[in-house]
């Protein structure tokens, strides 16, 4: 097994100053390697026919690229996992004071949320942070997650990997379908790939 995990908003809580309203982690999933080797190419042809560089970004896309991207990897065999933070509800120190920690925890969240299935795989994260946030965020999902279970943590390029720049377009399209929920055109991505998720959880 496969998976891919990234965020959409920030950790921030100036909320009347910028911060994002959420935070979206996603995952997404892949029981087969052929199946993710096959989005894989679906996903760099896509940069090449559009003329996208250095990669696929979901907050820097105009819609209509969004449009495109979604429609070619439709076809595609994945599942989507996501957990949705509503800042507002977030009242420990811990958490609000400190972005490492902020991160760090939801992930761990939504890992744990999926646990029973994760033994024997790899999870790849991407890796823009810096060398000792990278590390801390590895120790912490292994002094975090089940001792019994069997995974590998990797931290990987976005712009360099497809599926990691797949994860960005998920999460962003999920955290787009909340902060402006009247608005009917924020919700049509995460429309797009309704039939993958297999479950977005808002957190409480």
């Amino acid at each position: 097994m496969l998976i891919f995990i990234d965020e959409s908003g920030d950790p921030g809580f100036k909320l009347t100053r910028g911060s994002t309203s959420h935070f979206v982690v996603a995952m997404v999933i892949f029981d087969k390697n052929e199946d993710a080797e096959q989005t894989s190419e679906v996903i760099k042809k896509g940069l090449t026919d559009l003329k996208i560089k250095p990669e696929f970004k979901f907050s820097k896309s105009r819609d209509g690229i969004r449009d495109e991207f979604f429609n070619r990897i439709k076809s595609c065999k994945f599942r989507v996992r996501a957990l949705v933070v509503d800042k507002k509800k977030i009242y420990s120190p811990n958490l609000r004071e400190n972005d490492e920690k902020f991160y760090n925890y939801f992930v761990k969240q939504l890992i744990n949320f999926e646990e029973i299935k994760l033994n024997n795989a790899t999870i790849k994260i991407d890796g823009s942070g810096d060398r000792e946030f990278k590390k801390e965020l590895h120790r912490y999902l292994r002094s975090q997650i089940k001792p019994s279970l069997t995974f590998k943590v990797k931290f990987v390029d976005s712009q360099k990997d497809a599926l990691i720049q797949l994860a960005d377009m998920v999460a962003g399209a999920i955290y787009r379908s909340y902060p402006n929920e009247s608005r009917e055109v924020n919700k049509i991505w995460r429309k797009a790939i309704a039939d993958k998720i297999d479950n977005v959880w808002d957190f409480k």
